[in-house]
């Protein structure tokens, strides 16, 4: 039986085993939108068949508790993204809704890693903005796709899991 552990911001990170980081726009309450990590955590569950257990790290909070320190929350998604073994990048890029401006930062970090996918879908309200990272993706060899099923497919082949 496939299982598939889901650490949320600031919670314990595990020490060992497959894990995929879900890096991407996150909605801010000022601009209420729906997350798309659930649906990503659904693919990737979805897809996963190992008998080890699939850990997927996700840089939002449990319940909606926010960080005491905004530094607490940086601090956690740097060492999160750090210890995955791959880091799926979701960016539905919409400027008013889910602009991303800290994705692009955290791409630049690891489009080199040998550990980034990056998934933009063509019918996002901005796609136009997604453009310099599709180039710099494919500059640096990272599959780039245009579906979340997709995306989390390339982010478990990372794993050697397809």
């Amino acid at each position: 039986m496939n299982t598939v552990n889901l650490i949320m911001a600031r919670e314990p990170l595990p020490t060992s085993g497959p894990s995929v980081f879900l890096a991407g726009p996150t909605p801010d309450k000022r601009t209420p939108v729906p997350s798309w990590r659930p649906a990503a955590l659904e693919a990737l569950a979805a897809q996963w068949t190992s008998p080890q257990p699939l850990t997927v790290l996700s840089p939002e909070s449990r319940d909606g508790k926010r960080a005491a320190r905004y530094e607490d929350q940086v601090d956690w998604e740097t060492d999160a993204r750090a210890s995955a073994r791959a880091v799926l990048f979701w960016i539905p890029r919409d400027l008013v809704t889910l602009p991303g401006f800290t994705t692009n930062v955290e791409f630049g970090l690891d489009v080199a890693s040998g550990r980034a996918v990056l998934g933009c879908p063509p019918d996002c309200p901005n796609p136009e903005r997604n453009r310099y990272l599709i180039y710099v993706a494919r500059r640096h060899g990272v599959p780039v796709r245009a579906t979340l099923h997709d995306t989390a497919a390339a982010a478990l082949a990372l794993l050697g899991h397809r």
